[in-house]
């Protein structure tokens, strides 16, 4: 009778799944694999202070401790930086990966450890490797720089299409997944980093307001161009896809020139915060929002 029961009640539910015994519900199972969290506005915002802390953080260690901000600066400092801060990004990201569920303090945790990587990283290509190697100056450096870094994206997302046939963060379900993911955002912050370094520093000495400050101009700027993508996401029918990883790599320079803003010197049209003081406060913000906001996973495919 039992088994009579359980077959007419397997037949009655459509949507149940049936493994090895145990009854689970393809709803539950599609939450079970989400390792991402779903995008909203709240994630937007919560992205944006991550990108503006991993600014001011990245430059603590690079500008602040390494000294390359001091007339001992060899540029090398920058690297060094750089394999200081892969080491907790590789771990969190397998942790990330090893977890069976989503978790927002690890995520979020991981996105911080990719921007301030990201940070020290595009500091190297745009400073030292063009600058040093290539004995270019600093506005060829720049171009360079942030051209090798869109080529890694590109080239990333292509293998990762090439590969699972898909780059939709929806399908970041699996290892494989997971790992495109990670180093498609790692270089996105990287080449985020480097577009608001030298969108700032084109500005130069222009004044907005009465502020002089390429930096302020600079973060207007990639807010003009977060509105239009904003625009063609609820004007148009164009890839959400696209539209999420352009919008996921100008929220990147976006903080960077805030974070500049925050910690570079008043005649360099900063406002001179101590960066270790601001990396703490933009640290506590983004936490207070983790807990407040509502954190759910995405939906997987």
């Amino acid at each position: 009778m039992a088994p009579a029961v359980l077959r007419s009640f397997t037949r009655s539910s459509p949507s149940a799944t049936t493994i090895e015994g145990l009854h689970m519900n393809r709803p539950d199972l599609n939450e079970t694999l989400a390792k991402v969290p779903a995008v909203t506005l709240g994630f937007w915002v919560i992205k944006i202070l991550a990108t503006t802390l991993g600014e001011t953080a990245g430059d603590s260690v690079s500008m602040s401790w390494l000294g390359e901000t001091t007339s001992a600066a060899t540029g090398w400092g920058y690297l060094i930086g750089t394999g200081i801060f892969l080491v907790p990004l590789v771990v969190l990201i397998l942790a990330q990966i090893k977890a069976t569920k989503f978790h927002p303090w690890l995520y979020w945790a991981t996105i911080v450890a990719s921007t301030t990587a990201g940070t020290t990283l595009a500091d190297f290509f745009t400073r030292t490797l063009f600058t040093k190697l290539g004995h270019v100056d600093q506005a060829m450096s720049y171009l360079l720089g942030s051209l090798a870094l869109f080529a890694c994206v590109i080239a990333t997302l292509m293998v990762w299409k090439r590969s699972l046939g898909t780059v939709s963060v929806a399908s970041v379900s699996e290892p494989r997944a997971e790992w495109f993911y990670w180093i498609t955002i790692t270089f996105s912050q990287t080449l985020g980093t480097a577009l608001g370094d030298w969108t700032a520093d084109s500005f130069g000495e222009s004044t907005f307001l009465g502020l002089e400050s390429g930096y302020v101009l600079g973060a207007l700027v990639f807010l003009a161009a977060l509105a239009a993508v904003a625009a063609l996401y609820r004007l148009t029918s164009m890839s959400r896809t696209a539209l999420f990883w352009a919008a996921f790599i100008l929220t990147r320079p976006l903080g960077a020139t805030v974070g500049d803003f925050l910690d570079k010197p008043i005649d360099k049209g900063g406002l001179d915060f101590s960066r270790p003081v601001a990396t703490l406060i933009l640290l506590a913000a983004m936490g207070v929002l983790i807990a407040a906001l509502p954190q759910r996973a995405g939906k997987a495919h």
